[in-house]
C-alpha cells in the first residue's frame, strides 16, 4: 500500500548518526516525524527532494551559543539555519534571560552582563532588555514556546542570573552569599531542573567584566562564587544528570584541577556530565592544548570515572577588532581600561590614549618579551607566554581603516611605511611598534577592524582534536561577538576535516555532532530512527570539499540590530535544513515562514513539569 507523506527524501547516502557508515535510503516525512525509510520507498509526497550524491543526517546541533538575546528579535535565528543548524544550546557562561530583565534600582543586568563578555552594543541588549515581561524560570519556558523558533531551542538555568535573582547585582559581586541565600539558590535550580532545563552554566574566565556603573571594574556574578557555592550546585545537577556547562579558572591549574574533578564519579558517587570551553591550539601557548587533552583523559578514566566533555572549535580562532575591542583584550589591563569606557565614548578613551602614564604602561605591555635576554622573551620564543592575545605585528592585518592604501595590509608593513617616512597626522612620533597601536587606536578608534588568528592555525592538528573521543566538536559561540568572530559555520567546517578520512571519519563526526550531542544534554534529538523528530540536514559533499570558511566571512548590516554583524555564507554546501518535519532552508533561500510561523521548539529533558498552554 502506497504511503501518503508530507516529503520524500530520495537516494540520499544516509549518515544516521549512530556512527555506522552510511547508506543509500530515502526517508519518508508526515506531520513533523520520520514515518519510514528503507530502498526505494512505496510513497507519494506534497514534497519531493532528490538527494542523489547528498549526504543526508540528523539536523546538526550547535552545543555552544549565546541566541538567548537574538532570539527575542529574530526567533528563525537565520545565521544558523543557512549552515544546517536545527538544534541550538543557549544561555552558556552563566548569562541567559530565565529570570527576566532583573532590573532593579537602576541595574540593568542584561546590558551589564551581556555588553563586555559577548561584545554585543548596550543598544541591541537594551531593545531586548525592554521586550522582558517575565520574571522566573517556568515563565521564561511559557514565553520561548510561544515564539516562532527557526531551530529547536535548549535553554539552561545561568549561575550569574541565579546569583542576581537571589543576592541583587550589587551584592552578587561584592561577598558570598548567606546559608539562606544559598539555599534559595539551590531550590531554584532544582526547580528549573524540574521544568526540564536541560543544565547549569558557570564561568571562571577572569576577563569577563560587567560593563555598567558603578562595577566596570567587576566580572560578572558567577566569578564571586566560592568553591563551596560551585559544589552544592552542581551536586544538584549531578542528583539530576543534567550537565554542568562551565569555562576554565586558565591561570590556576591547581584550581583547574580541583574545579573539574567535580566531574568524577570516584569522589562524588555518580559521575557529573560536564561540558567546558575550550581546547584550542593557542599560538602564543602551545601548552594549553595539550593540558586539555591530558586533563579531559585524566578526568575520564576508569579510575576517576568523570563524564567530561572539552569543546573544540573546527576553525582558525580568527578574531576581529574594532578598535581595541575584540573578547581577548579584556585579558591585558592595558587594554581592558581603553574597553571599559563605553563603545561610543570615543572621546574618554583619547584622552586615556594621550595620557604619558597611561603610554608608559601601554609600551611596557607590548614590549614585554620582545626584546633583551629574560624569561619574557623565552616564554614568548617557546609559545608558553600568559596572554593568549596575538602581539605579533605580522600576524595582525586591516580590514577597514580610514587610510585607504593600509587596507588589506599588516601591522607591521604599516609600521614599515611610517618609519620610511610617511607619515600621516598623528602618527608624526611614531619610532616603533608600541608607538604605532596607541597611534592607531587613538586616530582611528572603532574605524579601524582588523583582524588575527589567535588559535588553530594548524589545520592538521585542529583534525586531530576534533576526532579525539575525549573532546566534544562545538565551540562556535553563535549569536556573541557580533563583529569579532563568524562561526556559524564550524560544524560545515567539522564535517569537511572529517571528510579528509572517509565515509567512516565522516560517520564518527556526524555521530558527534547529533546523536552523542544529544544524549550528553538528554534531549530527543541527533536519529533518524522511524518515529524520531524529523530534524534533518542535507549537505552536497562535494561543495563542502571546496568550501573555504575564511574566504566566505562577510560584514554586513542586519536591521533587526541597527548594527552590523560578521557571518558565513555556505551557500550551495547545505542543500536542505528541515526542523520538525518543514524545510526551512533549500535551494539556499529561506522558507517565507521563517520568523512568521514554528519550525522548532524547546527541548526539555527529563520529565519536565508541564506548562500552562499544555
Amino acid at each position: 500500500m502506497t504511503l501518503k507523506c508530507d516529503i520524500v527524501i530520495r537516494n540520499g547516502l544516509v549518515f544516521d548518526g549512530s556512527g555506522e557508515l552510511p547508506l543509500i535510503e530515502d526517508i519518508a516525512i508526515l506531520d513533523g516525524e520520520i514515518v519510514a525509510q528503507g530502498e526505494t520507498l512505496d510513497v507519494t509526497a506534497t514534497k519531493t527532494i532528490d538527494a542523489d550524491g547528498q549526504w543526508v543526517m540528523p539536523g546538526l546541533v550547535d552545543v555552544h551559543t549565546h541566541y538567548d538575546l537574538e532570539i527575542e528579535i529574530t526567533p528563525g535565528l537565520p545565521e544558523s539555519v543557512r549552515h544546517g543548524t536545527t538544534t541550538v544550546v543557549m544561555s552558556n557562561c552563566s548569562l541567559g534571560l530565565a529570570f527576566g530583565a532583573q532590573r532593579n534600582d537602576g541595574d540593568d543586568p542584561i546590558v551589564s552582563c551581556f555588553a563586555r563578555v559577548e561584545n554585543i552594543p548596550k543598544h541591541v541588549l537594551k531593545k531586548v532588555a525592554d521586550k522582558v515581561y517575565w520574571d522566573n524560570s517556568h515563565s521564561y519556558l511559557e514565553h520561548l514556546n510561544t515564539l516562532n523558533l527557526g531551530p529547536n531551542i535548549v535553554p539552561m538555568i545561568p549561575h550569574s542570573m541565579l546569583r542576581i535573582e537571589v543576592m541583587g547585582l550589587e551584592e552578587s559581586v561584592s561577598r558570598h552569599p548567606t546559608d539562606e541565600e544559598l539555599t534559595e539558590m539551590k531550590t531554584l535550580l532544582q526547580k528549573g531542573l524540574d521544568e526540564g532545563y536541560a543544565g547549569f552554566s558557570t564561568d571562571a574566565l577572569p576577563f569577563h567584566f560587567l560593563a555598567n556603573d558603578p562595577n566596570r571594574d567587576k566580572q560578572i556574578p558567577t566569578q564571586f562564587a566560592p568553591f563551596s557555592e560551585i559544589k552544592a550546585l552542581t551536586s544538584i545537577v549531578r542528583d539530576y544528570d543534567r550537565v554542568w556547562q562551565a569555562t576554565p579558572p586558565k591561570d590556576s591549574p591547581p584550581q583547574v584541577l580541583r574545579t573539574f574533578l567535580l566531574t568524577s564519579g570516584l569522589f562524588h558517587k555518580k559521575p557529573l556530565k560536564t561540558t567546558v570551553v575550550a581546547a584550542l591550539d593557542v599560538s602564543s601557548n602551545g601548552s594549553i592544548v595539550k593540558l586539555a587533552t591530558t586533563l579531559s583523559r585524566v578526568l575520564n578514566s576508569k579510575l576517576l570515572n568523570g563524564r567530561f566533555y572539552m569543546q573544540a572549535l573546527a576553525a582558525p580562532f580568527k578574531i576581529w577588532s574594532d578598535g581595541p575591542f575584540n573578547p581577548l583584550s579584556e585579558e591585558i589591563e592595558e587594554l581592558r581600561e581603553l574597553i571599559e569606557t563605553d563603545l561610543e565614548d570615543r572621546e574618554s578613551r583619547r584622552a586615556i590614549l594621550n595620557d604619558p602614564d597611561f603610554q608608559k604602561r601601554f609600551r611596557k605591555m607590548w614590549m614585554t618579551g620582545k626584546s633583551g635576554f629574560n624569561l619574557a622573551r623565552l616564554k614568548r620564543k617557546m609559545r608558553r607566554e600568559d596572554y593568549a592575545f596575538n602581539r605579533t605585528l605580522s600576524d595582525m592585518f586591516i580590514d577597514r581603516c580610514p587610510i585607504k592604501a593600509w587596507e588589506g595590509q599588516s601591522f607591521e608593513k604599516v609600521l614599515e611605511t611610517v618609519l620610511d617616512g610617511e607619515r600621516p597626522e598623528g602618527f608624526e612620533t611614531v619610532n616603533d611598534e608600541a608607538d604605532l597601536m596607541i597611534a592607531m587606536f587613538r586616530e582611528f578608534d572603532t574605524d579601524l577592524v582588523w583582524s588575527t588568528t589567535s588559535a588553530n592555525r594548524d589545520p592538521k592538528l585542529t583534525r586531530k582534536l576534533l576526532m579525539d573521543p575525549v573532546l566534544l566538536p562545538g565551540f562556535n559561540d553563535s549569536g556573541a561577538h557580533l563583529t569579532n568572530m563568524a562561526f556559524y559555520d564550524c560544524n560545515l567546517r567539522a564535517l569537511k576535516l572529517a571528510k579528509e578520512g572517509g565515509d567512516k571519519d565522516v560517520s564518527y563526526m556526524v555521530r558527534r555532532l547529533t546523536r552523542d550531542v544529544s544524549e550528553i544534554f538528554g534531549i530527543k534529538s541527533g536519529t533518524l530512527d522511524t518515529g524520531a523528530r524529523a530534524d534533518i540536514t542535507i549537505i552536497d559533499p562535494k561543495a563542502l570539499e571546496t568550501y573555504d570558511g575564511e574566504a566566505n566571512v562577510e560584514r554586513i548590516y542586519r536591521e533587526e540590530f541597527e548594527h552590523e554583524q560578521l557571518v558565513n555564507r555556505s551557500d550551495n554546501v547545505v542543500a536542505a535544513t528541515i526542523i520538525g518535519g518543514k524545510i526551512a532552508w533549500n535551494n539556499n533561500s529561506f522558507a517565507t515562514g521563517l520568523n512568521s510561523e514554528s519550525y522548532g521548539q524547546v527541548l526539555t529533558a527529563g520529565k519536565p513539569m508541564p506548562l500552562a498552554a499544555e
